[in-house]
């Protein structure tokens, strides 16, 4: 269970074919006034056509979440783990 914004709880659950999760190496992000679609791709090396493996649409309130959420996260794993080179 997690806690929204609010504070209330919220159950969340996962099937067997999604917990598996899809591997991504590039991402495109582009957007509207009224939403962030990111495309992520596993990008063969030596292949000419890649396909999108997910497609996440999100709210630009989220997405500002999403990115403070995952900037925490990036900085808990480097004070543990060492600087990530990019």
């Amino acid at each position: 269970m997690l806690n929204n914004e609010d504070g209330k709880q919220i159950n969340i659950e996962i099937d067997e074919q999604t917990s598996k999760g899809i591997y991504s190496n590039f991402v495109v992000v582009s957007h509207n006034e009224s939403e962030f679609v990111m495309d992520f791709v596993f990008v063969f090396p030596q292949q000419q056509k890649n396909k999108v493996g997910t497609r996440v649409i999100s709210s630009p309130a989220h997405t500002k979440r999403f990115l403070m959420a995952l900037t925490d996260n990036v900085k808990k794993y480097e004070e543990k783990h060492g600087p990530i080179p990019v």
